[in-house]
């Protein structure tokens, strides 16, 4: 029995080290919210943050995960940024089908808070790995702008 502290709770997890995050958020831990898409982190869809880093929790093993904290589509909504990331969304009216935006907003989240001013570019950028089958980044793109310092 190892801990995690996931949206600032402990979880005790009894998993094998090379276990995907994922599959201990979605299965074991019951957290939903972040999605499985590829399996292959190309599309974006389970990205969390791993002590404030974006990253694929499809292929982030639980042996990296041990002693950081990680960061949900269920906890951003608790943070500054997260919490305006997510207010954006809705504001500009960026979900159609929904799928991707866990990962969309997290990815979102972990830019603005290395960079409170990005310009299109770091946007274009940082949200490259964040596929969207909808097409809405102009939407995203604007949505962050929209709450950029």
């Amino acid at each position: 029995m190892r801990q995690v502290t996931i949206n600032g709770k402990v979880h005790d997890v009894a998993v094998p080290d090379d276990m995907p995050l994922l599959w201990v958020l979605r299965d074991v831990l019951g957290m939903t919210g972040t999605k499985y898409g590829c399996g292959i982190a190309q599309c974006g869809a389970c990205t969390v943050h791993l002590d404030g880093v974006a990253v694929r929790a499809c292929q982030t093993t639980m042996d990296a995960v041990y002693g950081q904290p990680v960061t949900t589509i269920e906890g951003v909504g608790n943070t500054p940024v997260g919490a305006k990331v997510q207010a954006a969304w809705l504001e500009k009216e960026v979900v159609q089908c929904g799928y991707c935006h866990s990962g969309q907003i997290m990815s979102a989240a972990a830019l603005l808070n290395e960079n409170p001013k990005p310009t299109d570019t770091d946007i274009d950028d940082a949200m490259a790995g964040n596929i969207c089958r909808c097409g809405t980044y102009v939407r995203i793109r604007e949505a962050i702008h929209s709450i950029a310092i």
